[in-house]
């Protein structure tokens, strides 16, 4: 590797300071920073090194991210790539542009955020749909907030619910049967599980959904690999466990109590005759457990390092207001999902949940 490595010394001075092409100096650094480590060192001992670095947990993020990708591809057809494709190029040149124009590096967050979007899109959705919701995602969830690190809010979250809002026609006559691409199935275009259990009090079996078998975003289907995924993100310790094991468990308790207690129908006539109404109150509050997009935001997107708290207490508060705000969303609106709505709203709450989290526990000491 000494010849590539020769090649970028050799053009290292044309994008310094008073290079000709300083204004690209953060593109040369983030290409440069994939094939080898930053040059700076420390000058004297100790030598401290943190093998997870921002490169190495996005890369971590990604490798849990494998079986959800793959799943969407073999249920969707190679068109998943396309929308991936279209989100990193048209985020990644936002990226760049601000990157130059603030004279920073560029930031591995991206390789994430570009990857997480298309997963969360209708399968059918129109790439030119893709490109707008990455553009207002990247732009204004993260962007004018002065870029990774300093966001509020979940980037690819703020670019679903811009363009669900913009264009709901679009984002909801998008969804295909798993298998529609290669003739496993007849149907091209099919209701989601949310939308059989709002409009016809239907409860998708939890078989079916853990393997992919009903419509969905393009990764939230394969919900056995989203288990796996985030298994290993808790397990490398790149996500904390409080936050998604509090969404997902708020989110089963508020659903079960809501049915049990508010007389929610769930799973049609004679589900309370056969089973007895704890049994429909359990019914519904799996569901809502692997129904939608709980699980997918639970483990990738609510953990969000940025926008989550970083008290330990902050993180239970943040997870419980997710697992609550989804519930009531999905059975008291006209949505039939709730969980980017929650997320974010939440993400609004972060800073005054870590604010008082601290007041409470460090109290101003009187004299």
């Amino acid at each position: 590797m000494n010849w590539l490595y020769n090649m970028f010394d050799s053009f290292r001075p044309q994008f310094e300071k008073r290079g000709n092409l300083a204004f690209f100096k953060p593109l040369f650094e983030a290409i440069e920073f994939i094939f080898f480590y930053p040059p700076a060192r420390t000058a004297t001992a100790p030598h401290v090194r943190d093998p997870l670095d921002i490169k190495r947990y996005m890369t971590i993020v990604i490798v849990a991210l494998l079986p959800s990708i793959c799943a969407s591809i073999y249920f969707f057809g190679p068109r998943i790539l396309l929308m991936i494709l279209v989100s990193y190029a048209v985020g990644g040149i936002v990226e760049v542009i601000f990157a130059c124009i603030r004279k920073t590096e560029i930031h591995e967050g991206f390789f994430v955020t570009g990857i997480l979007f298309p997963l969360i899109l209708p399968p059918a959705t129109p790439l030119w749909v893709v490109a707008v919701g990455i553009f207002f995602g990247v732009f204004f969830g993260k962007e004018v907030f002065g870029g990774t690190g300093h966001n509020i809010f979940n980037p690819a979250l703020v670019g679903r619910l811009f363009i669900t809002i913009a264009f709901p026609t679009i984002m909801t006559s998008g969804w295909t049967a798993p298998g529609a691409w290669r003739g496993a199935v007849d149907a091209v275009s099919t209701a989601t599980p949310m939308a059989l259990a709002k409009t016809q009090g239907v409860l998708t079996p939890a078989a079916d959904l853990l393997m992919g078998i009903p419509s969905g975003s393009a990764g939230e289907t394969f919900r056995l690999g989203i288990i796996i995924g985030g298994i290993f993100l808790m397990l490398t310790r790149v996500s904390n466990w409080r936050v998604p094991v509090s969404y997902l468990c708020s989110v089963f308790i508020f659903a079960f109590a809501i049915s049990l207690f508010g007389g929610v129908s769930s799973g049609g006539d004679g589900a309370a005759a056969s089973g007895g109404l704890v049994s429909t109150a359990f019914n519904f509050g799996l569901f809502n457990l692997l129904g939608g997009s709980v699980l997918f935001a639970a483990m990738f997107m609510s953990c969000d390092p940025v926008t989550s708290p970083f008290t330990v207490p902050g993180k239970f508060i943040f997870g419980i207001g997710c697992g609550l705000l989804t519930v009531l969303i999905r059975v008291f609106s006209g949505y039939v999902e709730g969980v980017m709505f929650s997320i974010v709203i939440m993400n609004a709450f972060t800073p005054l949940i870590d604010h008082v989290v601290i007041s409470m526990r460090y109290k101003s000491v009187k004299t």
